[in-house]
């Protein structure tokens, strides 16, 4: 699988012939400010939470591709009423669909949508096509839940958010690592914001020290697992 990243929690994932990008926060995001969302191609829009931060955009690149909007019901309906395609879903279901099995997982956070609409529940996402896995903690605390996650599959990759003062921080994202046996990590919901700012050097040494392997991408970075 190829993934390139956006900025902020913002990244697509190649899955074969199948693309499927993930909270979409990129007209809002100075530090993306040369990536042109027209250009974006997907098949799917996964979303976490209706946060702003992670939905911003989603409605546009959704019509722009004729992309299914995959989320909690809240929200999917939401982009339903918005005249998008889109799929229900909620914590603890799985789905297969076309380009893999999606689960949904517990994630510990908040949700509203960016027009005052009730968001749902938080949750993250473990995508298996078959082939690969990797899981997407979406934004959240550390929680024991994560446990639960090398249950239902053999992760190749696990994206966690790193940034900290609104979801869990870098030291707690290694804890989160050990807890779905996963020694690969990309992280996201960094450096956007003066609150979630990091010293990249630090935390590799962190992460490298814990035994896992972390990327942090450049906007418009790619890495191939």
């Amino acid at each position: 699988m190829k993934i390139t990243y956006y900025g902020h929690s913002c990244f697509a994932v190649q899955l074969e012939k199948h693309r499927i990008l993930f909270d979409p926060f990129i007209s809002g995001n100075k530090l993306a400010q040369n990536i042109k969302i027209d250009q974006i191609k997907c098949d799917y829009i996964l979303l976490s939470h209706g946060h702003e931060d992670h939905t911003a955009d989603a409605i546009l690149i959704a019509k722009n591709n004729n992309a299914t909007i995959v989320s909690s019901y809240e929200i999917a309906t939401w982009a339903g009423n918005q005249g998008c395609k889109y799929h229900p879903m909620n914590t603890g279901g799985k789905w297969k669909f076309d380009f893999g099995t999606v689960k949904c997982v517990s994630a510990v956070h908040s949700s509203v949508l960016p027009d005052g609409t009730y968001g749902a529940n938080p949750m993250g996402f473990v995508v298996d096509d078959g082939v690969q896995a990797f899981y997407y903690s979406g934004d959240t605390a550390l929680t024991l839940d994560m446990q639960l996650i090398p249950k239902y599959k053999k992760l190749d990759l696990a994206i966690l958010c790193i940034g900290d003062n609104f979801t869990m921080g870098y030291e707690d994202a290694v804890e989160a690592a050990k807890m779905v046996h996963c020694k690969t990590i990309l992280g996201v919901h960094y450096d956007t914001f003066g609150y979630i700012e990091i010293d990249k050097s630090a935390v590799k040494k962190y992460f490298t020290e814990n035994g896992l392997e972390l990327f942090l991408l450049e906007i418009a970075g790619e890495i191939e697992i």
